[in-house]
């Protein structure tokens, strides 16, 4: 086997390091997320907006879904937070996505989102924060 910085193995090993990182570092988190209970008080740090204001943001409930969602609680997890949930599944996608195309040998997916869809994302999260904190949303809040 040609072990060469440019041979085939070289640069095929060189594809999949990325993905494969970023899906271990991923497994990582929400393993850890699975063994450590955020419903436990104590374990992780409390939402600093939620402790001044007592308003839930995009993020509260995050942890909750995480954990649910590792251990396989599927209902629990969108309990938590329907917003993270969404973002996991988007990113197992992308991550897929990255990872199938880096096995056949393709660029890696550009995930170049026009300043429009920043807007309408960080729209969409602050719609998410001000229903989930009404009585009308309380079904969104953990």
């Amino acid at each position: 086997m040609d072990a060469s910085p440019h041979s085939p193995a070289t640069r095929s090993v060189r594809r999949l390091l990325a993905p494969l990182s970023t899906l271990g570092g991923v497994v990582a988190a929400f393993s850890y997320v699975a063994l450590v209970d955020p419903n436990q008080p104590g374990h992780y740090p409390v939402c600093p907006l939620l402790q001044v204001t007592g308003l839930l943001c995009p993020g509260c409930g995050g942890l909750r879904s995480a954990h649910a969602f590792a251990t396989g609680d599927l209902l629990a997890a969108f309990g938590a937070n329907a917003f993270a949930v969404a973002g996991y599944f988007l990113f197992a996608t992308f991550v897929a996505l990255w990872l199938m195309r880096a096995v056949q040998g393709r660029p890696a997916p550009r995930l170049a989102l026009k300043p429009a869809h920043w807007w309408a994302l960080g729209g969409l999260a602050f719609a998410f924060s001000v229903l989930r904190n009404l009585p009308v949303g309380a079904f969104l809040a953990p």
